[in-house]
């Protein structure tokens, strides 16, 4: 796939503007590995930022821990999370490449990275070293605990997070049993809020010409969604009641059994489970005082979901899904993992692009889903090779032929394919 500078836009008035990503210009130095980092930085070279990905010389742990590949070190996963970086591989351990790194950084915007705190000091990139080294630098450092606290220095994954922060306990109110959401959800949540924040500096420092340094804690982040959604009575000292979202904690809070699959439903208003009322037959319900209004239904939440999962069983989804948008009630199609690929919302808004990889061959690349009015980055560069970009990102940092070769030949810098 050839990459390119501009993209063109149709806009709604048949208007056709060229345009590029409002962080273009910008340079990231990304020193995180598996998924909360690459998915911060991911948003920013979604947005067209030049960001640099340091690996060292096994790679980013996701080239191997993500599964299914055609070649070795470039798994599905780590296609998905990686596009749109440049990958320079620097061994670390060795002085000259430390060196090296702290050159780059001197001439970037912004550094990420997922480091546990103590190993980000070992290498001189914590956030006191490199701030009064380049003052306009912009440092994030995605953390499992927040300083200050007993768990500060903590190794993390988003299992362990999940299950600290309360969100398994969320599934153990609902169903008896504590579970993990079966994705990286802690991980996609707090890179995406490390790419906000760090959204929220670069404008302080367009104002004040300064950088500062970032902590985003995942234990925090995701403590305080759960407690948001479910503290509930608890908020109130003394308490009013017991915690939880009766609604969200049901167990009957999920897709909604017909007579060949499921069906998603959400009536909360009262025009909207009254139009359910009418769509499954049961006009009564409407004037039954368990479920007359809306402070009544969440009272009586047990009994309002048991009649929504018994009411849809005899009819395929096809049907309810007619019923229901002719009753103007909030209903999609429930898919799977396979099905969404074809889903005709996600084909006719072009979520997915096929390409062809450089080494990869044939792939499908997700694109950003958000629109911006003043513009967006084209689709970049596919996930790179390890390594694969190490002599072109010195150069572009201003590194002469002569130390680039002088690199590689001490073993610091490793050069891919």
């Amino acid at each position: 796939m050839t990459c390119v500078s501009q993209v063109q836009v149709v806009w709604h008035d048949g208007g056709v503007r060229g345009v590029s990503g409002p962080l273009e210009g910008l340079r990231v130095i990304d020193l995180s590995s598996v998924v909360v980092g690459p998915v911060c930085s991911g948003v920013l070279a979604e947005q067209g930022a030049t960001v640099i990905k340091i690996e060292g010389p096994q790679g980013d742990l996701l080239r191997h821990l993500g599964g299914a590949a055609r070649n070795k070190g470039m798994s599905a996963k780590f296609l998905n999370f990686n596009r749109g970086r440049q990958s320079l591989c620097l061994d670390l351990k060795k002085p000259e490449a430390r060196e090296a790194l702290l050159r780059l950084i001197e001439g970037a915007d912004i550094v990420v990275t997922n480091m546990r705190p103590e190993a980000q000091r070992r290498l001189g990139v914590d956030a006191q070293a490199l701030c009064e080294r380049v003052p306009r630098l912009i440092h994030c450092s995605i953390v499992g605990f927040g300083s200050g606290g007993p768990y500060e220095g903590r190794p993390a994954y988003d299992t362990v997070i999940q299950g600290s922060s309360g969100m398994a306990g969320c599934f153990e109110a609902s169903t008896g049993e504590p579970r993990f959401i079966p994705m990286v959800i802690a991980d996609h949540i707090c890179g995406l809020i490390a790419a906000q924040v760090i959204g929220f500096a670069l404008y302080r420092r367009e104002r004040t010409g300064k950088g500062e340094a970032i902590e985003a804690p995942m234990f925090e982040n995701m403590a305080a969604f759960v407690l948001q959604q479910h503290m509930g009575a608890l908020t109130y000292d003394p308490p009013i009641g017991e915690p939880g979202d009766a609604r969200i904690l049901s167990p009957d809070s999920r897709p909604i059994p017909t007579a060949d699959g499921y069906v998603c439903v959400s009536a909360n208003t009262d025009p909207q489970a009254h139009g359910f009322f009418d769509a499954i037959g049961r006009p009564e319900l409407k004037s039954d005082p368990r479920f007359s209004t809306l402070s009544a239904r969440v009272a009586h939440t047990a009994d309002y979901f048991a009649v929504r999962m018994s009411a849809l069983k005899d009819k395929p989804s096809a049907y309810w899904l007619a019923v229901f948008d002719a009753h103007d009630v909030p209903a999609m199609p429930y898919n799977t993992i396979e099905s969404l690929l074809t889903d005709p919302h996600v084909q006719a808004v072009g979520l997915l692009a096929r390409e062809t990889h450089p080494s990869e061959g044939e792939t499908f690349a997700i694109r950003s889903p958000n629109k911006m009015s003043g513009g967006m980055a084209p689709l970049g560069r596919p996930a790179p090779r390890l390594g694969e970009n190490g002599r072109q990102a010195l150069r572009d940092f201003g590194f002469d032929a002569q130390e680039i070769e002088g690199l590689i030949g001490t073993g610091a810098l490793i050069v891919g394919e």
